[in-house]
């Protein structure tokens, strides 16, 4: 195929391209590089067209093929790469102890929190806690599931404002 051949079947396409452009990248000046940018590599490129192929197939593969590419590089580019050493707990040697008494402290204070709670909501609220499903525990309870549902809601959202009056200054 000449290069005035290639030339004008590419300008009948070209409304096409600019189309197809605009529904890949969703901006019009994205729209105009990509379609810029599939112009050059199909004018370049223009020897490797076999004639008597679909030439709008080629341009359209040519150009879903940059948007990929760029797609793609823009992601990588967003990637925050960690390159610091993280050795310090590896070089900490056997040093490290742990200490839970805080954690211990607030687990006993949550154990009486949930010690307050009324029997009506505490009974279920403690089986979901211990692994029971919403229906297990419907049946051995004998409550319609909805109500065990809702029980269990209210233990929680008691315990919450329980933990927020208690620590007020520092939960926010």
């Amino acid at each position: 195929m000449s290069a005035l051949e290639f030339s004008n079947q590419f300008d009948k396409i070209s409304a096409m391209l600019h189309t197809f452009a605009y529904n890949l990248t969703k901006n019009n000046e994205d729209a105009e590089d990509l379609f810029q940018e599939t112009a050059y590599r199909a004018i370049t490129n223009r020897d490797k067209f076999q004639a008597g192929t679909n030439l709008k197939a080629w341009l359209f593969t040519i150009m879903k093929n940059i948007f990929i590419n760029n797609y793609r590089k823009k992601v990588k580019k967003r990637t925050i790469i960690d390159t610091t050493d993280n050795d310090y707990y590896i070089n900490s040697g056997n040093n490290a102890v742990m200490n839970s008494a805080e954690s211990k402290i607030m687990m006993d204070e949550l154990n009486y929190m949930i010690e307050e709670l009324d029997d009506s909501i505490k009974v279920p609220f403690e089986m979901h806690h211990i692994g029971y499903k919403y229906q297990e525990i419907a049946d051995k309870l004998k409550l319609p599931l909805g109500t065990v549902k809702s029980r269990i809601f209210f233990a929680r959202r008691e315990l919450k404002q329980m933990v927020n009056k208690r620590y007020k200054n520092l939960v926010r």
